[in-house]
This record gives C-alpha cells, structure tokens and sequence, in this order.
C-alpha cells in the first residue's frame, strides 16, 4: 500500500489533486503544505479498499469532491480513460499528456489481473497509444514509462509478436493449465 496514492501538483503555490488515497497520506499532506497546493479534487482509478482507504481523510481535510472524469483544474488538464479489466469502471488518468496513473491494469513488467482479455485491450488499445515518453504511475511498483513497458513488458511484448506465447504446462489451484507469458 506505499504507492497507492500520489499528488500531482502544477506548480509551486499552484493547483493540486490526488490520485486515488491507499497509500500513508502524512507525506503527501506534507508535500500539499510545503509546495503551498490548492488541492480541489480526488480522482479514483477504481473503489478497491486499497485505493479509496483514505479518501474520507482526504475529504475532510480538504473539503474535496471525488471526481471519475476528465477534469480542467488550475493548470492541470486531466483526460479520464476507461480501462476495464482490473474492474469495470476502472479509469487510467492523463495529466497534460505528459503523465498516466495507470491504477490496477499497467504496471512495470507487468499487469493487473481481472478479465484477462479486458485487461488486454486496456493495455494494447488505450495505453500503449500514449506517446512512448508517457511517464507511467502504476498504482504498485515503480514509475515507468509507456515505451519501457512497450519494450520490456513480457506481456505486451507477447501481446504485440515480438515474442511467441509460452507453453509450458502448470497446475492452478489443481487445474492444468498453460503458462502463457
């Protein structure tokens, strides 16, 4: 639960929101003083309890709404990109074409589990449209990128023919099956 929550800012003395609330928020409510935010909004990538945790203290402390759309606040555009597959409602968020919180369905070197063909498209047909140098925030693990993850990714590179899906036989939960990537 460390990276389930981030701040994004526009400026010093600027306009800030955040992006989903699982995380400890002590630091980022540092962060909101120290850089002198106006926070105005919480956006949700999905209401999993590891990312909405904290979204009461969030309200309360800043008096915000939860937001699951695009949104134009201070010098922050944010386009809202339906991602299903983690869950149904599940959004991805672009700032200023520039940064994606990719919650629950793009993460580095790998991706989320759900409806692995919603996950699929998410993935193939919405984020790795972004350009290449997309900062990527994934709602665990490390910061990526959208090449990185078009390059490294083994899922993505199985997903676009760079490599052949595996075949090695395994056993889940007693049932035989195919490790595919």
């Amino acid at each position: 639960w460390l990276s389930n929550a981030y701040l994004i800012g526009d400026q010093e003395g600027g306009t800030g929101v955040f992006v989903d609330s699982g995380a400890p928020l002590r630091p980022l409510f540092d962060a909101v003083s120290r850089h002198g935010l106006r926070v105005t909004h919480l956006l949700t990538t999905h209401a999993d309890a590891d990312h909405i945790a904290g979204d009461d203290a969030i309200r309360g402390r800043y008096d915000v709404r939860v937001v699951k759309g695009d949104l134009e606040t201070g010098g922050l555009s944010i386009r809202a990109l339906p991602t299903p597959g983690h869950k149904d409602d599940h959004l991805a968020f672009v700032v200023n074409d520039r940064l994606c919180c990719s919650g629950d369905v793009l993460f580095k070197d790998a991706v989320g589990g759900g409806d692995f063909d919603q996950i699929k498209r998410s993935v193939m047909d919405v984020l790795m449209q972004l350009p290449p140098e997309t900062r990527v925030l994934p709602g665990h693990t490390d910061e990526t990128t959208i090449g990185r993850e078009w390059e490294e990714n083994p899922f993505v590179r199985v997903w676009r023919g760079a490599e052949p899906e595996g075949t090695e036989p395994v056993h889940v939960g007693g049932d035989e099956a195919t490790l595919v990537v």
